[in-house]
């Protein structure tokens, strides 16, 4: 075996296609809410989405043979997972998106980390807090009130939408380390929880919905486009690019996985900008380097790195997937 193929180093081309395209599929997911939402109220934008990416997995599941959860225990906690991991955030987005740019709330997507640590270390308990994770969370803090441009004063529709943006990011942040105390541990596949939570989701956006925003319109009342853009955030974003990041994980491992985060900001710009010729201000991009910073020292992508235990010199722990949902 070569040093490029062993499970340390494994060769690039396994995995680094996957990642930058699962970097865009995320990405772009911004374009796809904007684009939704000019037809589509956000919940009934949320409650399609959802119930496609639902389906997506479910076909995957039967491929694979795999099968959903049967510890009532286990549906208990998706169903929190599911209100703060998908319902909540994916309708946030959508209402924030009404009123700011997709590349923009695309930015506030990379916050996410920077509220999982302070909720993992106080309320959870299952991470302890650094002075390399406060000087991460200091940094992460700055970068936010500098895509705000506080210094201009806050207010008005575009703030709110804001707000709303990093509403959503908060949810995940609450989410994440929820499911990595009461979930983690499961001996199910990620991709049967996953399909199980958004069922659940599914389910939870059909009862809200209707009350909240009346009944959703039918598919065939829609634009060729809007549909186009809900099948994409459904069983492209939300299904399929579950089963890419999966597959990163096996291959690379959490950590590296999940550094996905920082390539997704930079794909929703781009994208933003080419696609719906969106431009940001100067202090939007800075401030999101800054963010992407913190969460970089919070995480300990920079500066010295622990050593990693041989094989066979310890007990092994399977790593925990922390998706950057979108």
């Amino acid at each position: 075996m070569t040093g490029d193929f062993t499970p340390d180093r494994p060769a690039l081309r396994s995995w680094l296609p996957g990642f930058v395209a699962l970097a865009a599929i995320w990405g772009s997911s911004f374009l796809f809410i904007k684009v939704g939402v000019a037809e589509l109220h956000p919940l009934h934008l949320t409650l399609y989405r959802v119930g496609s990416g639902a389906l997506t997995l479910l076909v995957v599941l039967a491929v694979l043979r795999d099968r959903l959860p049967r510890d009532p225990r286990v549906w208990g906690h998706l169903t929190v997972i599911a209100a703060f991991g998908v319902a909540l955030p994916f309708t946030l987005f959508g209402y924030g998106e009404q009123r700011v740019e997709s590349m923009l709330a695309g930015i506030w997507n990379a916050t996410t980390p920077l509220v999982v640590l302070p909720l993992a270390v106080l309320v959870f308990r299952t991470e302890r807090l650094t002075a390399r994770g406060a000087v991460g969370l200091g940094l992460g803090f700055t970068g936010v009130m500098v895509v705000l441009g506080v210094w201009q004063g806050v207010g008005g529709a575009h703030f709110v939408g804001q707000l709303m943006c990093f509403g959503a990011a908060a949810c995940y942040g609450l989410a994440i380390p929820y499911q990595k105390k009461f979930i983690a541990g499961s001996t199910l596949s990620g991709l049967s929880l996953s399909a199980a939570q958004l069922i659940v989701a599914a389910v939870q956006l059909a009862i809200v919905a209707p009350v909240v925003a009346g009944a959703p319109p039918l598919p065939t009342a829609l634009s060729l486009r809007v549909l186009a853009a809900v099948l994409a955030l459904g069983a492209l974003g939300t299904g399929l690019a579950f089963v890419i990041h999966l597959r990163n994980i096996r291959i690379v491992g959490a950590t590296t996985a999940s550094t996905v985060t920082y390539l997704i900001p930079v794909f929703a710009v781009l994208i933003g900008a080419v696609v719906l010729d969106e431009r940001l201000t100067w202090h939007q991009p800075v401030g999101a380097l800054i963010v992407l910073l913190g969460v970089a020292v919070s995480q300990g992508l920079l500066g010295p790195r622990r050593r990693r235990v041989a094989p066979g010199a310890g007990t092994p722990t399977a790593p925990v997937a922390e998706p950057a949902n979108r």
